[in-house]
């Protein structure tokens, strides 16, 4: 890369702010703990997969389109 071009100067502008970060990357590492937390365990334990222990394979589109219809009603 050139060291004058535009993508160089963000790339080194970046690079060189995490370089730098002591407190940055306490928070960095608490906000991927956060987003670990939210989308794994919170998946797993508060949002079971109901469809595949209610529906044999390949009847989930009928099961869905009569709950709708049944709770359109």
């Amino acid at each position: 890369m050139k060291k004058e071009g535009f993508l160089y100067r963000i790339f080194d502008l970046y690079y060189d702010g995490f370089r730098n970060m002591t407190l940055g990357k306490t928070l960095w590492a608490i906000i991927l703990i956060k987003l670990f937390v939210i989308f794994v365990i919170l998946k797993v334990f508060f949002f079971p997969n109901f469809l595949q222990s209610k529906v044999a394979s390949g009847e989930e589109a009928d099961y869905v389109s009569n709950e709708l219809a049944e709770r359109s009603q």
